[in-house]
């Protein structure tokens, strides 16, 4: 970066000149000033540069003078995408003594990935140093740079390789799971020792992640400072032991419950009470109280995690050593994968957000059509909105290299001279489109012939849209447009309240009268698609929450009486912020996941917990560290095998036809079905009224866990007497049955099943030999009864399962 020295660049960002900065980077000087609201805060985005028409804006600070939260940049982003694209934003506090550089990548097909800079005052601006000496441009290029120069020259210089991360986590995630599991004792059965293992190194990751964050007595090196106190205090005593004294108490006692003694609470400092499951005791602790975990196996996983900074947020690397939850997610499905037959693998990301943005959004705009017909009326706002929107659903990868106003003018002369079909020679004059096209105009590997086909899909596009013929909201999938913005869109600029207050609904329920979007992955895995939901389903919620609090403030009271009644729950003091109220209850409400494997459950709860966590920040003033109780999502993300156990009410009839049932089992057992039910509907609004006593939550856990329990005893009898003459006990442990029919009853009975299923199922071959095991799945479990048995693959059979457990107007 010829233009300034490393002393000038010191100079210019400890003074908070990023004017004169991009000026000395061979960028545009530019004026000018935005205003963007979020919630109650409005920001001011001052314009300091630009090159092609990517800005550079910084940003004011919040109402207490900071850097905004991640949360609200977030939402700054996406509303400062609508005014310039392309830009960068640059966060700065009241004293100057901090400065976020914040860049978001956006690929087609992809959640949106943020990049962040920090530098506080005092410290070597060195790192933003080496990232803005790739945005120098010289006087030479300006002539010929277009903003895609601009934005791949941002994008080379802020986005880090999450891969190489990854990579290197996991090959020594994998060694370290090894040498865990052999200071693991106490556990014969090499099944239940891998799975507790999972488990404790889950419970660890979880507690490195918020003791990062400050909330294990706001010592950022909590865990290893209280095995080191450990073991001092252990001396010549060679039965005190870290795990035994210390850690167990930290998870069952401490995390895990908020009746707290004085000495334990001198023991463990000032911590939070999580609930949400996964510091309960477990069943595996029950099944085998004698286990014991020598000090080394701690002190060696600390020494690896401690090689990583623990985030929260989901932002690449800034110092190629980061790890956050989606990380994690990974890690785990490609371990479990690695050790496994069962077809686990890891779906990415721009995978999972289009098989459910694509499902999900659908099922929302019919729900609400099904309400509220008359805001789908072909002349109405909604659909006028998309016919004077131009290519503002027409996403990026269609529109690339393209001036909206002249098509083809551009185009080299030798290839327009074959754009009129109709002339001789058209072969000959076309042989020039299978040449490669310049970057400027062409995707990655795209040739002439290919540009112009893209092309020519968008101006079809574009006149399809402006004629009003797309007026259905599965247009948008056949015609692959953006379904995302549109529905964010459709709630932002909505003129008609019923249209908010129905969509919501739709969303989140009305109590009894209406319930909430069920959304089932079958084979969840690590949770990637349940991810994707949430992902989709949070700004839908926050943009209804934000127009209800317009409608409200500029109307008399009691007018929307469902809207302040919802913005009051919102804004209960118990919620930390409007972010955890929104992910608490998508995640309570909306989301429900099944899988084979133990620990993908655990590992898929782990990341929703850590989801909420990390929209807070520890408040040392405030009761509980000023986090609201995790919900326990125990009975929403279950383990079990998908295809095996009764699926339906049909299914347990036909179980009892041709019997005597003397002592009228078949009845009893859907009595026990409804009772189960009710037991968990109950479970489920305890978690959501925060006045109620800690033991009540335990002991409605307790009944239903039992009821739940003596449920699926009566009906494993019954499907193993039913299909097969193996041992029962055997029978059980390579089955694994999962009755959807008792486990999820007030969906699937009361319902009539889940609303949307989204997923990726295995595409395993049922019969074909593992070649490491040298079984089939064939080999640990057979099925009976699948009209899909024919095809001889996991995937036919978990398709024919959903459509048996969803709706009639099913989305799948």
């Amino acid at each position: 970066m010829n233009a300034v020295s490393k002393k000038q660049f010191k100079q210019l960002i400890e003074s908070f000149d990023f004017m004169n900065l991009f000026n000395h980077l061979g960028w545009n000087y530019i004026k000018g000033q935005d205003t963007v609201k979020v919630g109650i805060e409005t920001f001011t985005l001052q314009s300091v540069a630009e090159k092609r028409g990517f800005r550079i804006l910084v940003c004011s600070p919040d109402n207490r003078g900071r850097v905004p939260d991640y949360s609200t940049r977030m939402k700054l982003d996406r509303a400062v995408s609508r005014l310039y694209y392309e830009h960068l934003i640059i966060f700065c506090d009241e004293l100057h003594s901090t400065q976020l550089w914040q860049w978001v990548m956006r690929d087609t097909g992809k959640p949106p990935q943020l990049t962040e800079t920090r530098w506080y005052k005092g410290q070597d601006p060195e790192l933003l140093y080496q990232r803005a000496s790739g945005l120098f441009f010289t006087l030479d290029e300006e002539e010929n740079i277009t903003i895609v120069d601009v934005t791949t020259r941002v994008r080379e210089n802020f986005q880090q390789n999450r891969e190489k991360v990854t990579k290197k986590f996991y090959e020594g995630f994998k060694k370290e799971h090894t040498a865990f599991l052999g200071f693991v004792k106490g556990i014969e059965d090499k099944t239940s020792r891998e799975w507790y293992t999972s488990l404790m190194l889950n419970r660890l990751m979880f507690c490195y992640f918020i003791q990062k964050k400050g909330f294990l007595d706001n010592n950022k090196d909590y865990l290893r400072d209280k095995l080191k106190s450990c073991q001092q205090k252990k001396g010549k005593d060679k039965f005190y032991s870290f795990y035994r004294n210390f850690l167990l108490a930290l998870f069952h006692k401490g995390l895990g419950s908020p009746e707290r003694s004085p000495e334990l609470i001198a023991e463990l400092g000032k911590i939070p009470y999580l609930n949400g499951g996964l510091f309960d005791v477990h069943q595996l602790e029950l099944d085998f109280p004698d286990i014991q975990i020598e000090d080394k196996a701690f002190e060696r996983i600390f020494n690896f995690f401690d090689q990583y900074e623990w985030h929260l947020d989901t932002r690449p690397s800034a110092s190629g050593k980061e790890i956050n939850p989606d990380v994690i997610g990974y890690i785990f499905e490609k371990y479990i994968n690695d050790r496994s037959q069962m077809g686990a693998y890891y779906t990415k990301e721009d995978i999972t957000d289009y098989i459910s943005k694509n499902c999900i959004i659908p099922y929302l705009f019919d729900e609400t059509e099904r309400y509220y017909k008359k805001a789908f009326d072909a002349q109405g706002w909604l659909w006028n909105m998309l016919k004077t929107s131009g290519d503002a659903y027409i996403y990026p990868s269609v529109k690339y290299g393209i001036n909206p106003d002249d098509l083809w003018s551009d185009l080299p002369d030798d290839v327009k001279e074959g754009l009129n079909p109709d002339q001789p020679d058209l072969v000959g004059k076309r042989r020039c489109w299978n040449r490669p096209a310049p970057p400027e105009v062409a995707l990655p590997t795209e040739i002439w012939r290919e540009v112009i086909e893209r092309r020519k899909r968008y101006e079809e596009l574009k006149d399809k849209i402006a004629a009003g013929e797309i007026k259905h909201i599965n247009d948008f999938i056949t015609y692959n447009l953006n379904i995302k913005q549109f529905a964010l869109d459709s709630i932002e600029n909505c003129p008609d309240p019923q249209f908010i207050l129905h969509f919501y609904k739709s969303l989140a329920g009305e109590g009894e009268k209406r319930k909430a979007i069920s959304i089932l992955d079958p084979t969840c895995g690590s949770g990637a698609f349940l991810f994707a939901a949430l992902n989709i389903l949070e700004p839908l919620y926050e943009a209804c929450l934000q127009r209800m609090e317009e409608f409200v403030t500029s109307a008399p009271k009691g007018k929307y009486k469902f809207f302040e009644e919802t913005l009051a729950r919102l804004n209960a003091p118990q919620h930390p912020n409007r972010q955890y109220f929104i992910f608490k209850s998508i995640i309570l409400n909306n989301l429900y996941g099944v899988d084979i494997m133990h620990e993908a459950v655990e590992i898929a709860k782990l990341r929703l917990f850590l989801k909420l966590v990390s929209t807070v920040e520890p408040d040392y003033q405030k009761p509980n560290l000023g986090l609201e109780p995790l919900p326990d999502v125990d009975f929403n993300i279950r383990a079990g095998n998908t295809l095996i156990g009764y699926a339906s009410e049909t299914e347990i009839d036909q179980a009892f036809a041709g019997q005597l049932d003397f002592d009228n089992d078949k009845e009893k057992i859907k009595e026990q079905c409804d009772v189960v039910a009710r037991t968990f509907t109950r479970y489920k609004e305890l978690q959501l009224d925060y006045g109620k006593d800690y033991k009540d939550f335990v002991q409605a856990k307790a009944e239903l866990n039992q009821r739940l329990g003596e449920l699926n005893d009566q009906l494993n009898l019954l499907l193993h007497k039913q299909t097969t003459n193996m041992d029962y006990d055997q029978w059980l442990a390579t089955h694994q049955p999962f009755h959807w029919f008792a486990e999820f009853y007030e969906i699937i009975h009361e319902r009539g099943g889940f609303d949307v299923i989204i997923g990726n199922p295995p595409y395993v071959v049922y019969t074909k030999k593992d070649r490491v095991s040298k079984r089939s799945v064939s080999d640990i479990y057979k099925l009976n009864n699948y009209k899909t048995l024919a095809s001889n693959n996991l995937y036919a059979f978990v398709i024919e399962r959903s459509i048996k457990i969803d709706q009639v107007q099913y989305y799948v």
